[in-house]
């Protein structure tokens, strides 16, 4: 019985550690052009998320063909600020979105 519930648990200790890895309730789309605001940027990992005009939460992860722009010249990753309205080009991979192209619009 004693092992049981220490297995239960563990379990239980598990699922919750799963559940706290989650996305974060991003959203998978189709490969497309989209547009919308940038909720959150990560330095470190050159990641955005981009809640969509049409509420959808973008998880992307610059990889080094993508590419950066504002008034269509080339700009860096440190240029991108919570709130900026961006237009992104995605591709999608599997369950994945690769960011082919971000237009930053303000």
């Amino acid at each position: 019985m004693k092992n049981l519930r220490s297995w239960l648990a563990v379990f239980a200790m598990l699922t919750l550690f799963m559940y706290g890895c989650d996305s974060g309730g991003t959203d998978v789309v189709e490969s497309g052009t989209y547009q919308g605001s940038v909720k959150k940027v990560v330095p470190e990992k050159t990641e955005i998320y981009v809640e969509t005009d049409d509420n959808k939460t973008l998880e992307l992860y610059f990889t080094d063909a993508t590419t950066l722009t504002r008034n269509g010249e080339t700009v860096t990753f440190d240029q991108l600020r919570e709130g900026s309205r961006v237009e992104v080009q995605v591709e999608k991979v599997g369950q994945r979105l690769d960011p082919v192209a971000v237009r930053m619009l303000d």
